[in-house]
């Protein structure tokens, strides 16, 4: 025999878990007869003209097993030949609970599988090791995706130059240092390649060339202080030797002499129009001669084209590299167009590249723990459908599961409310939970629909993914309530009270009760597995009677079969018959 069996513990467990399973389905089966009472009376009918034959069936069995439908505390028989009973009205708290079942899960799982192939070279963690988000799990052997990223790379940098040579290719740009003097072109014009735009001179330092004895010239050095005399005003200034011939030459007057070019920092008051003369270590020029610019530069277009825009004012400073002109054309758009095509596909490449090589090193995408490892050090890893997987981690920081509440209860229950859970491994505590999730999406099974709450267990303990649970969700709550048995309640919400009770003034003429008994029309509140509250109709000090054939029995599938949706006022319950619910009598004449 099996050891569940044989064994104490394991009757306890079945025991508890077939009595949580009678008490749910005694609180569905009364939830479902409330609603059926009170919001939609048609609903019931239909549902007693389906299941006629499963009613009466179950009649007759609550009959044969009147063992187990013997009245609650207080109950008395009301006759010796009928088996009519009677209960006091009292106040006690009742307290509606739902109940349903379902599997405690991991708050997250993760399968980790592999999105390359290739040998793994590192798995350095084990089963139950508990890791963070981000912790390495695996490396696998990525040389020949890094070829691929060098690769790219340089295919990316190629195109970056292009695009940045298509873009330079739009503007002409001034070569040297100095001041833009003029444009020779304007916005508008049209230009071909090689044709002068505008010219740029560098005036700071003018150059002044003079012929010197060929014999004292050969002594001067490059660097070496000269006095310049200008001529008109004789005003003298400061220069440097720039540089000095190396071969002599023969002058108009017959003589030996070297060319010597002098360097003067130009304040401003300088032009090429002047002339002067200059000595060199007490040796004087032979004679005076014009200034000339250090440099002046005549810009041309690299590029036919528009004139799109002149990007330096006149007589403005600029250097080296400074764009000028700004030259725009079909052929130029399409350059630059299919430069920055080129250049982002190279950037896409390049981070798919990246992407793919970042994925030889596997990490954790959740904290957790590790359940199982199915990869190891030295296995080869593949990326094909229907791979093994390398591992799963379980975020174990919550656990959660999930109950399917029906369609006529689902309305209570609402996100944040407080659940008790019970498992079936572990008899001895229970847990507390809270709703976190009531979903709108149902399901329809058997004419029935259902609705997933999700349950979040912050308080673990003990419980461990996959164990059968139990979750119970206070749904509705009274203190001190008039209250009678369930079964006491009729269809249309009739109780059949003794003529001597207190409220039996309240009795409805058009009800036929058996002798001794009226019945009373009440409005009723929450109930629990035995007890109903009564809002209005009865008071303390009156005596409710119901048959014993009205108290609802479970099916053998587990099922509750509702005795008091037999008859009912307007049917007829025949003979000294009450309305449907149970109380002896029939309905209306």
């Amino acid at each position: 025999m099996h050891p569940a069996i044989t064994s104490g513990r394991g009757n306890q467990c079945c025991e508890k878990r077939n009595k949580r399973r009678r008490s749910r389905a005694t609180r569905n089966s009364i939830w479902r007869w409330k609603c059926l009472q009170n919001k939609d009376r048609r609903a019931g009918d239909l549902f007693v003209r389906r299941n006629w034959k499963r009613i009466a069936a179950a009649a007759c069995a609550a009959a044969v097993a009147g063992a187990f439908l013997l009245p609650g505390k207080g109950a008395k028989p009301a006759g010796v030949d009928t088996e009519y009973l009677e209960s006091a009205v009292e106040r006690r708290n009742i307290t509606n609970v739902f109940s349903g079942s379902g599997t405690i899960a991991a708050a997250n799982t993760y399968t980790v599988n592999a999105l390359v192939s290739g040998t793994v070279l590192t798995a350095d963690f084990a089963v139950g090791d508990t890791i963070e988000e981000g912790t390495v799990l695996y490396t696998i052997d990525s040389s020949n995706a890094a070829n691929s990223v060098e690769k790219a790379q340089l295919s990316l940098d190629q195109a970056q130059r292009n695009y940045e040579d298509a873009v330079d290719a739009q503007y002409v740009r001034s070569t040297i240092g100095g001041t833009l003097t003029s444009y020779k072109v304007a916005v508008g014009d049209v230009v071909t390649a090689g044709q002068e735009v505008a010219t740029v001179r560098d005036a700071s330092t003018l150059l002044l060339t003079l012929e010197f004895p060929a014999a004292d010239a050969a002594n001067f050095t490059v660097g070496q202080a000269a006095q310049v005399t200008l001529d008109g005003t004789f005003e003298a200034v400061s220069g440097t030797v720039r540089s000095v011939s190396g071969a002599d030459a023969l002058s108009s007057g017959n003589l030996l002499v070297r060319t010597v070019t002098i360097a003067v920092n130009n304040t401003g008051s300088l032009t090429t129009a002047q002339a002067a003369t200059a000595s060199v270590n007490g040796v004087s020029a032979l004679a005076s001669a014009k200034f000339s610019y250090q440099n002046e530069q005549t810009i041309t277009a690299s590029t036919g084209g528009t004139v799109a825009a002149l990007c330096v004012k006149e007589g403005s400073s600029v250097s080296a590299d400074t764009a000028l002109v700004r030259i725009s054309g079909k052929e130029l758009t399409k350059q630059v167009q299919n430069a920055s095509d080129n250049l982002r596909s190279a950037q896409m490449s390049m981070e798919d590249t990246e992407d793919q090589l970042n994925n030889y090193t596997i990490t954790s995408p959740i904290s957790g723990t590790v359940i199982s490892k199915e990869v190891k050090a030295g296995d080869t890893v593949s990326n094909t459908a229907g791979s093994t997987s390398l591992c799963t981690i379980y975020d174990l920081s919550y656990l959660q599961m999930t109950v399917n509440v029906d369609e006529l209860e689902i309305l209570s229950i609402k996100e944040g409310q407080s659940v008790t859970i019970t498992a079936d491994a572990i008899s001895d505590r229970t847990f507390t939970g809270v709703v976190t999730s009531v979903s709108k999406a149902g399901t329809t099974a058997g004419g029935t629909t259902t609705y997933p709450v999700t349950i979040r267990i912050n308080d673990t303990g003990d419980l461990l993914p996959g164990m059968n649970a139990t979750a119970e969700i206070t749904t509705a709550s009274t203190e001190n309530a008039l209250s009678i048995p369930n079964a006491a309640v009729a269809r249309g919400n009739y109780v059949l009270v003794t003529r001597d009770s207190p409220s039996a003034a309240n009795a409805d003429p058009g009800m036929t009760a058996p002798e001794g008994y009226v019945y009373v029309k009440v409005t009723t509140g929450t109930s629990d597995d035995d007890y109903i509250a009564v809002t209005s109709g009865l008071q303390e000090g009156d005596t409710v009677a119901y048959t014993a054939s009205s108290t609802a029995s479970v099916s053998a599938d587990g099922q509750m079969e509702e005795m008091m949706v037999v008859g009912g006022p307007g049917q007829g319950g025949g003979g000294s018959g009450g309305p449907s619910g149970g109380a002896p009598g029939g309905g209306p004449q």
